[in-house]
């Protein structure tokens, strides 16, 4: 009998201290998981042009999470926005970059998704055709096979491009083709033309393509991507997410800190395979500080807005849903709280130029933004 009472008091004890050691464990996972919704040169796993690259190139994360153990995991993927969706749905992800329209397909579909700030904001786009095509412009491409990498924030920007221009993708020969593809069906000429980023400057520079079409400095029709997470994961580690978020503000205030002299900003992000000066002259004429920060602010907050109204117009989503409830501004207003760097960036209005003031009606996340910036 004894031995009895003494076996249920040890198993007891065990079942106490395992509970307890459960709950210590409760309030931080075994391992961060980060998706990034595309791939280097190559296919190498470096990207470049934004926060999200340099917190990665500088394992940021690795070094934040290192003292308590928790292994910090990032998954490049070829298949850009639409894996990176995947990923969310089958709960393979906790944190991502992604582009404006397949978060928006994501979050209308019914993943349970949170933006937590801005970074790789105000991208352009280019028009890239064979070095000796005839084609000149945009009004060129009715009837030609034309690369896009559909599903991504490419897809949308393409979209309104073209009807800028009087045609609808159903006047071209639209092929769905990711970024390397694209760029070796355009040495091929097995395409006439390819929408795509900066990465076509590298083809322009080695005499087999010529850049037809630019956004840059067209605000109309700039691509916007935000960092987001999993609502499941924010809601059961919320300090975790806020030392994440931190870690992308400091990234940020690294590219702003340096805007007047670049130059390690553009080498470090040259380790994606892409050449300094391609990223030198995406950003021409842009200010790197405006690039690089993190608040979701009247204009991101409008920017998304218009892009959730665009992608229900073209039918690229069935549901529309109110941007205000995705966001989720608590992680970043602490991290800017505990870095002392509520007034560091200014945030920007509705009209494109900095403001301490909101230009319109404050919104969920306007107000938010605005409130870090007093």
């Amino acid at each position: 009998m004894q031995t009895v009472r003494t076996f249920i008091f040890l198993s007891l004890t065990l079942a106490a201290l395992a509970a307890a050691s459960g709950a210590a464990r409760a309030d931080k996972p075994s391992e961060i998981r980060i998706a990034f919704p595309g791939v280097g040169s190559g296919n190498r796993p470096f990207v470049g042009g934004h926060s999200t690259a340099v917190v990665h190139l500088k394992g940021l994360l690795e070094e934040e999470f290192r003292k308590d153990g928790i292994k910090v995991t990032w998954t490049f993927l070829r298949g850009a926005g639409p894996a990176v969706n995947e990923l969310y749905a089958n709960g393979l992800v906790d944190f991502s970059l992604l582009g404006d329209l397949p978060s928006i397909v994501g979050r209308a579909s019914g993943l349970e998704t949170k933006v937590l700030a801005a970074t790789a904001i105000r991208g352009n786009t280019y028009l890239a055709v064979p070095s000796d095509s005839a084609i000149q412009g945009v009004k060129d491409l009715k009837g030609k096979r034309v690369a896009i990498f559909k599903g991504t924030n490419l897809q949308l920007a393409v979209a309104k491009i073209l009807e800028a221009h009087g045609l609808r993708e159903q006047d071209i020969k639209a092929i769905n083709m990711d970024q390397a593809s694209a760029r070796a069906a355009l040495i091929t000429k097995d395409v006439d033309a390819v929408f795509g980023d900066y990465s076509y400057f590298q083809l322009r520079d080695q005499g087999v393509a010529r850049i037809v079409y630019s956004t840059l400095g067209d605000p109309r029709y700039l691509r916007h991507c935000s960092f987001i997470g999993s609502a499941s994961f924010v809601k059961q580690y919320p300090e975790i997410a806020k030392r994440v978020v931190k870690q992308l503000v400091l990234a940020a205030k690294w590219i702003s800190d340096n805007e007047g002299a670049p130059t390690q900003i553009y080498q470090l992000w040259a380790k994606s395979g892409f050449p300094y000066s391609t990223f030198k002259e995406d950003n021409k004429g842009q200010s790197l500080k405006l690039l690089a920060s993190p608040l979701v602010d009247p204009y991101l907050t409008a920017q998304y807005k218009q892009q959730i109204a665009d992608a229900k117009r073209f039918g690229l989503i069935k549901n529309s849903f109110e941007f205000d409830s995705w966001v989720d501004l608590r992680p970043l207003a602490a991290a800017l709280k505990e870095l002392g760097l509520e007034n560091y960036w200014e945030p920007i209005g509705v009209s494109g130029k900095p403001t301490r003031v909101a230009t319109t009606q404050p919104s969920a996340a306007s107000s938010a933004t605005a409130a870090l910036a007093q």
